[in-house]
């Protein structure tokens, strides 16, 4: 691959392959971590040539230009200096101090009025915003394992919460197989279901058989709900691919009489830029888009309306469904099914408790490109943590089934102190010379105090403040004072506010500090924001962890 200067044209050098090993771009190793994390992101792009990394819409840069630009801002940094982000497009750089973030970002930021569908993609079509997704404009991306624990942690504690702790002798159906839905059938198939995904670009499913992440695939109906019979019934986790519209196969379930197990949803849910109609291929929807795009958003709302009121009948039937984040209901309420928000969120259902303690998902990625890294960091965990923890559970599934793709990387839940504990032990691993580079500690934007999303994060909070997005922008101020390397806020259109935070174990003392700072404030927000909704176990949380929540003292008047 060549390297570029910021003079040459990017698309002439596709694709774009993360650099490796030791040799520097950069004037330092934080600048060249977070350059490789650029280019790690677009390494495991779903679209690279239209810098588009995942949800068909989530882009690493604005364009062409501004990725040049950024390349030669990354690569001309001072550790006195920090790169000014702003959708996408570097807008300058200024001078800080050592202990700043080396790169601000805001990313899709718009004014709530102005912040609608409709205006937010005219807005983007003039070129002055992005669709930033959560790890995509942040630079954060590693591929499918990014959601894979947390896929895997959700249908854990459906089992829990269900099915007497066990999904095995279970069927998960589901749609969407593509950038971040794609660790979906290793998740359900690790949680011991069978799990039947339907997508309907066909080019996704056999990425993911390619990576070890589906098992089997299909275009037939009938073979696919075989081989989930022949699954269930002997107890075994299988995943299955099957080509086809979700919509259409969950409608085909109703009228067949067969009720799953438990029925979710990860499919690019926007009506123009990724949903697929019934009776349309992908090309045929994106031939319809640039010829009319009205035309297009009404026929995918109708099937967006087709896909929930199927999986609310099956509700009714007895199946656990619940959407997993993408917007599917907000969607199908404005298509007009009016009650599609009687079934929940996966994070109101299933994961806030963990939030209440601080817990949530943060990845660490190996810049040398060198799986030795991670393998040594895996047991490092296993020496940190208990045998019975969540993290030593999952480091033991993950060696054996997760494929590494982009730089070598690995995702884990840990709450306040767990990653602290982490994060020191790793940054004297480097300093020992024990790993062959540094280590990025990104944290994307759904954590337990990042994030404001009402129809995803933080639904139907107990005070009623779904939708104060305060909180995860005092999370990206805090992240800043804490000594980040990256700190990115990310406005996702009118349905939510996020923050995300990349930290970077470089071996020394002042890295050291930086983490130490990062892992525990980043995790104690989390906490104080729980509590101040009411969450008991959060105020618990604050309490054990003797976090100061600033509550009253002596009368000051």
């Amino acid at each position: 691959m060549t390297h570029h200067n910021g003079s040459e044209r990017v698309t002439n050098s596709l694709p774009i392959i993360a650099a490796r090993g030791p040799v520097l771009r950069c004037k330092g190793w934080r600048q060249e971590t977070i350059l490789r994390l650029l280019e790690n992101n677009l390494e495991n792009a779903e679209s690279p040539a239209d810098l588009v990394v995942y949800m068909s819409w989530a882009k690493a840069a604005r364009n062409w230009e501004s990725f040049d630009r950024t390349v030669s801002a990354l690569k001309r940094l001072e550790e006195d200096q920090t790169l000014v982000m702003q959708s996408g497009k570097p807008a300058g750089i200024f001078p800080s101090q050592g202990t700043t973030p080396l790169v601000l970002m805001a990313n899709g930021n718009v004014v709530g009025a102005w912040a609608g569908d409709d205006d937010f993609r005219a807005l983007e079509a003039k070129g002055l915003t992005v669709m930033p997704g959560m790890t995509a404009a942040a630079w954060q991306y590693i591929g499918s394992q990014g959601i894979l624990q947390g896929t895997f942690e959700t249908f854990s504690a459906v089992a829990r919460q269900h099915f007497s702790g066990s999904l095995a002798g279970r069927l998960i159906v589901t749609g969407g197989c593509g950038g971040m839905s794609g660790a979906q059938p290793l998740a359900g198939q690790l949680s011991g279901a069978a799990i039947l995904v339907v997508e309907v670009d066909p080019e996704r499913i056999k990425r993911r058989v390619a990576t070890g992440y589906c098992q089997r695939m299909t275009s037939s109906l009938d073979e696919a709900l075989q081989w989930a019979v022949e699954a269930r019934s002997s107890r075994q986790g299988l995943s299955i691919g099957l080509v086809g519209n979700i919509a259409t196969v969950l409608s085909e379930l109703v009228a067949r009489g067969i009720t799953p197990d438990v029925v979710t949803d990860q499919t690019i849910c926007d009506p123009l830029r990724g949903y697929v109609p019934e009776g349309l291929s992908v090309a045929a929807m994106q031939a319809l888009r640039d010829g009319d795009s009205e035309a297009l958003k009404q026929r995918s709302l109708a099937t967006v309306a087709k896909h929930v009121r199927a999986m609310l009948v099956l509700k009714e039937r007895g199946a656990v469904v619940f959407e997993y984040g993408n917007n599917l209901r907000k969607h199908a309420l404005e298509a007009g099914v009016s009650d599609a928000f009687r079934f929940g969120s996966f994070i109101e259902l299933y994961i806030r408790p963990l939030f209440c303690d601080g817990v949530g998902p943060f990845r660490w990625i190996a810049v040398s490109g060198d799986p030795t890294d991670i393998h040594t960091i895996d047991d490092l965990v296993m020496d940190l943590f208990p045998a019975d923890h969540r993290i030593s559970n999952w480091i033991k599934t993950a060696r054996q089934h997760v494929q590494f793709t982009g730089l070598p990387a690995r995702i884990g839940w840990l709450g306040h102190g767990e990653r602290k504990r982490l994060a020191l032990a790793v940054n004297d691993l480097v300093n020992r010379g024990e790993l062959k580079g540094p280590i990025a500690f990104t944290r994307d934007h759904l954590d337990s105090g990042s994030a404001a999303l009402p129809h995803r994060e933080t639904e139907n909070m107990v005070d009623g403040s779904d939708a104060i997005s305060d909180w995860p922008l005092l999370n990206a101020l805090l992240n800043c004072a804490s000594g980040a390397d990256l700190v990115a806020i990310h406005g996702l259109g009118n349905w939510g506010q996020s923050a995300g935070v990349t930290t970077i174990a470089t071996g020394s003392a002042d890295a050291a500090a930086r983490l130490a700072r990062v892992m525990d404030n980043d995790t104690a927000i989390g906490i104080v924001r729980h509590a101040d909704a009411g969450y008991a176990s959060a105020e618990a949380a604050a309490l054990r962890e003797g976090l100061d929540r600033a509550m009253p003292g002596e009368r000051t008047r």
